[in-house]
Parts: C-alpha cells; sequence; structure tokens
C-alpha cells in the first residue's frame, strides 16, 4: 500500500512541476517579447522560479521513499 502512496505522490509532484514550469516558462517569453530591454532581469527571476518549482517534486519524491520504508 505504501508503495501505491509513494507512486501517486511522486506521479502528481511531476505533473504539477510540467505544469508549474510551463507556465513560469511561458510568461517570462511573453514578457521577453513585449520588453526585450528586460530579458536579462526577466531571465534570471524565471530560473529562481522554476528552481522553487522544482523543489517541490524532489520534497516529494523524499516523502514517497519515507512512506515507502514504513
Amino acid at each position: 500500500m505504501g508503495a501505491i502512496a509513494a507512486g501517486i505522490a511522486a506521479a502528481a509532484a511531476a505533473i504539477g512541476a510540467g505544469v508549474g514550469d510551463g507556465m513560469v516558462i511561458s510568461k517570462t517569453l511573453d514578457g521577453m517579447a513585449r520588453q526585450p530591454e528586460l530579458s536579462g532581469q526577466l531571465r534570471g527571476t524565471m530560473f529562481i522560479g522554476v528552481g522553487l518549482i522544482e523543489a517541490m517534486p524532489i520534497i516529494s519524491i523524499v516523502i514517497a521513499f519515507l512512506v515507502m520504508n514504513k
């Protein structure tokens, strides 16, 4: 039962991170197209946002491994 819960948690985190990354990158590209002079600042902010979004699935995988061990 723990393996199923771990799989569901990992899948949900991966889907959420994929959607979140897609939205952040899409909006960043829109901003760069509208204001090219801010592309450097937008890119830096995007990388910070993507890093924070990607932290969620990593934490989820760790929790999933902890659930499997019990």
